[in-house]
């Protein structure tokens, strides 16, 4: 026998009833990278850079209304007309058969002969071709489409605009074979869901405008692979979450700016594009107008309770990626895939409960490893639960002994280290609706405002919030983020009371105890809000991956990695379980 098989090329059939028509700058992609192709045009994926606008620019100059292209027959007629030059701009053509579509820079005809020229970025490549392969199928396409609606091409032509030159392309007969191909196997892949596999350490990977989305090196890297993830190559968080907490202020638009009018610190301005979410407290209004253009940039709008339960969420039309939508609701009726799932959850929840203890404990040096054991058989436990209500009393009793231990990480008045107001808070138990203590209040607040993150940022990688595999779905609850959020609560949500407590920034006048509960006054929630929101701007290394990221980033990481997972490209959910 022979290891030597031969290859059989099935094209794909032609496109029939309401297939979309691929465009031939997606086989451009393809060529290039097919996990790429398959991203942006199967699960709608796109992420802006300085690149792909300034290719928008250089595209821009060209997609001019120009003269029609005259039809193939006055062309060839060999009048005065076929042996002028026209020059047609931004033509679309389309074909049944090869399934493409393509939008033509220009379209140039002279002396009955049609030229296809493609606008590209940046300067020619000094190769043996002249043109990269990529570019030199897509502009094969143009031409092929040309040919099919009956004109007569010799030749295509790439003009780079940085460096003002014309290639010419050479259209023979083993290109025109590679641009059908490399059709018939992108409509293969995409009609049979098979997304490729990531590129092994491509140069072409760190200056990708998916690199974030595709998680190349991290992929195979928690699929076995033994080379270390280079950094995500991404920018530092130049939008950030516009939080309105000001009761009666009042939210316009004006130009491309939020107005935010209150009645005692008067008016601010802020940017669009420096808005990364919008947070409204309490009584705080928002025109239409603004509401629209936060929904047209897809800014998601968050609305909170005066002292910060989450209400609900606007955005615009979201993620159109139904892909993993669909992985996503088909893992949730898979009961004993829930419940595996759930089991991972629960152990990772109590392993960073156990780090929060053993990093920030005050009291005797017993109490602690009593507790840490305590937690230790609860991790062991979660792993053996058979069943899911097995599984919540063992996550019940583990929270109970870690909110027994709770008050042994607060600092108490005897404490005569630090600087600042002494922190005489008492804490007994974990309670809320209302919570009963100030301690508990700033829980309830601190786990509010991590929903609301997760939330957002679970819907923008296109999953559905409010479909989870251990919480149960019930009206308005968003499932699947108070998953994914059981193993922050402590590494984020409880170390930001702890640290607010344990310096002083949030002293006993910053609350309000009643008879229906304890709350922060405006001032201590805003001062509460600003240390919230620093913490998930503090830079942390990953555990697996060994580069650091915000915290405020990681939470978008291992919502990619959570659809990752849901599509069968790695074997388990990572979890975040720092050391």
């Amino acid at each position: 026998m022979t290891d030597n098989q031969l290859e059989f090329h099935l094209p794909a059939p032609p496109i029939s009833g309401d297939t979309p028509f691929i465009p031939a700058r997606m086989v451009n992609e393809f060529v290039y990278c097919p996990r790429l192709a398959y991203l942006m045009w199967t699960q709608g994926e796109w992420m802006e850079t300085s690149d792909t606008v300034e290719g928008n620019r250089v595209h821009a100059r060209v997609d001019k209304p120009g003269a029609p292209l005259p039809a193939p027959q006055a062309l060839e007629t060999g009048d005065a007309l076929a042996s002028e030059k026209v020059v047609s701009r931004s033509l679309t053509l389309s074909s049944t058969t090869l399934g493409v579509i393509a939008k033509l820079d220009i379209a140039e005809a002279e002396d009955g002969v049609v030229t296809p020229v493609d606008y590209k970025r940046g300067k020619r490549p000094h190769i043996a071709q002249g043109v990269y392969e990529p570019e030199r199928i897509q502009i094969c396409l143009q031409a092929l489409l040309l040919e099919e609606h009956g004109y007569r091409v010799e030749e295509g032509a790439i003009y780079y605009a940085e460096g003002r030159e014309r290639v010419r392309v050479v259209l023979d007969d083993g290109l025109r074979t590679a641009a059908r191909t490399a059709v018939s196997e992108l409509r293969l892949t995409v009609s049979q869901s098979r997304i490729p596999p990531p590129l092994r350490d491509s140069p072409k990977c760190p200056r990708c405008a998916l690199v974030t989305v595709c998680l190349p090196d991290e992929v195979r890297s928690l699929s076995g692979s033994s080379l270390a993830p280079r950094t995500i190559a991404v920018p530092p968080d130049e939008a950030l979450p516009l939080i309105v907490q000001s009761q009666h202020a009042r939210i316009g638009k004006e130009g491309e700016t939020l107005k935010i009018t209150d009645e005692e610190k008067g008016e601010a301005q802020v940017r669009f594009i420096d808005i990364s979410d919008v947070a409204l407290y309490g009584n705080v209004s928002i025109t239409t107008p603004a509401l629209a253009a936060l929904l047209e940039r897809e800014i998601p709008v968050t609305f909170h309770s005066h002292s910060g339960w989450f209400r609900g969420v606007a955005h615009g039309v979201g993620h159109r990626n139904v892909e993993i939508r669909t992985a996503q609701y088909r893992l949730s009726f898979d009961e004993a895939a829930c419940l595996r799932f759930a089991k991972e959850l629960v152990a990772a929840k109590i392993t960073n409960q156990r780090t929060i203890l053993r990093r920030n404990w005050r009291g005797p040096p017993e109490e602690r490893q009593a507790a840490l054991d305590r937690l230790g058989a609860a991790r062991k436990s979660a792993g053996g639960a058979a069943t899911l209500a097995r599984l919540l009393g063992v996550e019940g009793d583990a929270a109970a002994v870690y909110f027994r231990a709770f008050a042994g990480l607060l600092r108490s008045p005897e404490d005569k280290q630090g600087v600042g107001e002494l922190a005489p808070f008492r804490f007994e138990a974990r309670n809320r609706r209302p919570p009963t203590d100030p301690v508990n209040a700033m829980l309830s607040l601190a786990y509010a405002m991590l929903t609301r993150h997760l939330t957002i940022a679970l819907a923008s990688v296109g999953l559905d919030p409010y479909r989870g595999f251990y919480h149960a779905p019930r009206y308005g609850r968003p499932a699947l983020a108070l998953d994914l959020m059981e193993p922050f609560r402590a590494i984020i949500a409880d170390s930001v009371v702890l640290s607010a407590v344990n310096t002083g920034e949030v002293g006993p006048s910053d609350f309000v105890v009643a008879v229906t509960g304890t709350a922060l006054t405006q001032p201590g929630r805003r001062r509460f809000v600003e240390a919230f929101e620093r913490r998930l701007s503090q830079e942390t290394t990953h555990p697996i991956f060994g580069y650091q990221v915000s915290m405020r980033r990681m939470l978008l990481v291992q919502a990619r990695l959570l659809s990752r997972f849901l599509l069968g490209e790695l074997p388990v959910y990572p979890y975040y379980l720092p050391r």
